[in-house]
């Protein structure tokens, strides 16, 4: 334990409060992101933990849980949590393609027990409601409903669960993205009062730029919420400074969290282009822009940070199963955590 997390246990009680009747959540084990950090909120433009400092949480999203559930267990996120020493993991579950809309029941318990698995571990976990196709989130508004008040009042103790409620949001409106998220946000809010919400922006999440628009629709419109990011998605090697300078200037004016990014091209595959991704991360560590690289899998793309075969061997701390953006990005979360001493932003474990 570092000297200054030792005076902040030392001057404070560290842990999370009391526990949901319904599914108690396990306490976070001690000297970890959300035993240090405890529960999250939006301050001004930024992501503040419990003493109000400004963090920045790293990490890893799943791939679609309908089809690399097989890569998501207590031995991977022992490897995430210990080995990479990231602070969060993003849940991917599709709404389509074989995901929730197929077994509404079978994938809200998947998604309460990755739940638990993650806090056990002391990481802080984003509920990703993965709308792709069809783009427009109200075609699933009953479904999110449903869902997400299940989910949160399962944990609405719980400090350490983000709730991500459009994934990807394309062919519509920002004003239709605001509308439904202005509807879901309540239901949410009726279970877990304090939670951050995080709301998908028009155009795959690219805050319009791919639809020609750009971050001032929703600075001059912003959700009508408090506690409330919003999201952006870039692939290296497809977003170049466009992208960059937009998340830029947005980051000055809206809290932003980037819930999605790779290095390839947006197809999650093709060459990696470091340099550009680095530009990114460069920004992000200077505006305390938290992210979650896609995606923690074996799937054969070279997004997937696990080579073939991994998931069914287990084999996830042997390094040599890493493909090249396995090992870039796992050198930049543990750098991040390691270097995180200084007040204000999350202290290592």
């Amino acid at each position: 334990m570092t000297p200054w997390l030792l005076a902040v246990v030392t001057a404070l009680t560290v842990g999370i409060g009391p526990t949901a009747a319904a599914t108690p959540d396990a306490a976070a084990p001690e000297a970890t992101p959300v035993s240090t950090n405890g529960a999250l909120h939006v301050c001004g433009v930024r992501l503040c933990n419990r003493f109000g400092q400004q963090v920045q949480l790293r990490g890893m999203s799943t791939h679609g849980i309908q089809w690399y559930a097989n890569c998501v267990n207590a031995k991977s996120l022992d490897v995430l949590a210990k080995d990479w020493k990231a602070d969060v993991l993003r849940v991917s579950m599709y709404v389509q393609e074989d995901g929730y809309a197929s077994n509404p029941k079978k994938f809200t318990e998947l998604v309460d027990d990755y739940i638990d698995l993650a806090t056990e571990r002391g990481l802080y976990v984003i509920v990703d409601w993965h709308i792709l196709d069809p783009g427009d989130p109200k075609a699933n508004l009953s479904r999110a409903k449903t869902f997400f008040t299940e989910i949160a009042k399962r944990h609405r103790t719980a400090d350490n669960i983000l709730y991500e409620i459009a994934n990807e949001p394309s062919d519509v409106s920002w004003s239709r993205i605001r509308s439904y998220a202005e509807e879901v946000i309540p239901i949410i809010r009726a279970q877990d009062s304090d939670a951050v919400v995080l709301v998908g922006t028009r155009a795959w999440s690219s805050l319009g730029v791919s639809e020609d628009a750009d971050e001032r629709e929703v600075v001059n419109n912003p959700v009508r919420a408090t506690n409330v990011m919003y999201t952006f998605h870039f692939y290296a090697a497809s977003h170049g400074r466009i992208y960059l300078d937009t998340l830029t200037r947005a980051a000055d004016k809206l809290p932003m969290f980037v819930t999605e990014f790779g290095t390839q091209t947006y197809t999650g595959d093709g060459g990696n282009d470091f340099t550009r991704s680095q530009q990114y991360l460069d920004l992000m560590a200077s505006k305390r822009i938290s992210w979650t690289n896609w995606n923690w899998s074996d799937d054969k793309r070279s997004g997937a940070v696990f080579k073939k075969g991994t998931c069914k061997a287990g084999t996830y701390a042997d390094p040599a199963q890493l493909k090249p953006a396995g090992t870039w990005v796992r050198d930049r979360i543990r750098s991040g955590r390691i270097a995180s001493s200084a007040p204000g932003e999350l202290a290592p474990a």
